[in-house]
């Protein structure tokens, strides 16, 4: 992440933080005020944009637990494809036994 995001990352939690709107303005505004001057003003109106609309401290509260929700299916799943799997597994080597049986190789 480059010093530009960063600065602009800090500058929108502080807005949200003091329940103000995100805007460009206030972005350049604190990164003057913090006397940060290697960003351009196209990042505060990325940020500004990106975070147009929605709830900072709800998407800050909320990055836990959707990972969460979203691991438990996949683990319940997994847990019940591997049995197939094995299954599958066990005919192929059926197969192949069955090929050798009948006199039939690779090298033959």
């Amino acid at each position: 992440m480059s010093t530009a995001e960063l600065a602009c990352s800090y500058a929108a939690l502080i807005l949200a933080d003091d329940g103000l709107e995100i805007s460009a303005d206030k972005i350049q505004t604190i990164l003057g005020a913090a006397k940060v001057q290697e960003v351009e003003p196209i990042w505060a109106t990325i940020f500004a944009k990106a975070l147009e609309g929605k709830d900072v401290k709800e998407l800050l509260t909320n990055v836990g637990s959707a990972g969460a929700a979203s691991a438990a299916p996949a683990a319940a799943t997994g847990g019940a494809a591997a049995p197939a799997e094995e299954k599958k597994e066990e005919k192929e080597e059926d197969k192949e036994e069955s090929d050798e049986d009948m006199g039939f190789g690779l090298f033959d």
